[in-house]
C-alpha cells in the first residue's frame, strides 16, 4: 500500500501532465534513444507517447535509461500509418515532423498552438516516405557547428522543452491538463505499480 507522500507526489505529477502535446516515434532503433525519449516526456508532463513500427518489432525498453519513466507515460502501440494518424488527427493533433530540407523551418519560427504530435524518425533515415502526407510542417533545430544533426533523443528533448516554453510564456499550459476524473482514474492506476 502507497504511503500518503506517495499518493500526494503521484496526485502532484497528475495534476501537471500535459495532455495537448505527443510524440510519434516511427522505426527508432536503438532501444536506449526510446527510453531516453520516455525519460525527457516525462520530465516534460506527456501523458502519452505513441510508437509506430510498421514491421510490428516493438523496442524493449530500458529500465535504466529510461529511470522508469515507461511506468508512468502511457505507450500506444501502432503498426499502421493510417491508423495512427487518423486516431491522432480524430482527437485535433496537428503533425510535426523533424527533416532537414529546404521547405522546413526552424524550431524557433513555429508557434505552437493547440495540440501539437512531434514525429521523430528513424535515426539513420528519419521519416519514411509514407509519413509526409500526413504531416501539417517539417521542422528542423538550428545548429551553428559543423554538425547538422543531433541524436533522436537529444533532438526531442529540445523540441519538447521549446513546445514547454511557449505554453509557459502564453499562459496556455493550464488549458491542456488532466481532468478531475482523469487523474482519479489515473492515480488508481499508478497506485498499484
Amino acid at each position: 500500500m502507497a504511503t500518503e507522500k506517495r499518493k500526494n507526489k503521484l496526485e502532484k505529477v497528475l495534476r501537471r501532465r500535459i495532455t495537448d502535446l505527443t510524440i510519434v516515434l516511427e522505426n527508432i532503433n536503438d532501444p536506449h534513444n526510446v527510453s531516453a525519449i520516455f525519460r525527457t516526456a516525462d520530465a516534460v508532463g506527456i501523458s502519452e507517447i505513441h510508437l509506430l513500427y510498421p514491421n510490428g518489432k516493438f523496442p524493449k525498453l530500458g529500465r535504466k535509461s529510461s529511470a522508469s519513466a515507461n511506468k508512468w507515460v502511457d505507450k500506444k502501440n501502432h503498426i499502421s500509418i493510417k491508423k495512427c494518424f487518423t486516431s491522432l488527427k480524430k482527437k485535433g493533433y496537428k503533425f510535426y515532423a523533424t527533416k532537414i530540407d529546404e521547405n522546413s523551418k526552424s524550431l524557433f519560427d513555429i508557434s505552437f498552438n493547440g495540440k501539437a504530435a512531434i514525429i521523430l524518425g528513424n535515426e539513420h533515415q528519419g521519416i519514411s516516405e509514407e509519413m509526409h502526407p500526413y504531416i501539417d510542417e517539417t521542422i528542423y533545430i538550428p545548429m551553428r557547428g559543423m554538425v547538422q544533426s543531433l541524436n533522436v533523443s537529444v533532438s526531442c528533448a529540445v523540441i519538447l522543452y521549446e513546445m514547454l516554453r511557449q505554453k509557459y510564456n502564453t499562459q496556455n499550459i493550464g488549458q491542456s491538463m488532466l481532468t478531475e476524473k482523469e487523474i482519479k482514474k489515473k492515480l488508481s492506476l499508478w497506485l498499484k505499480k
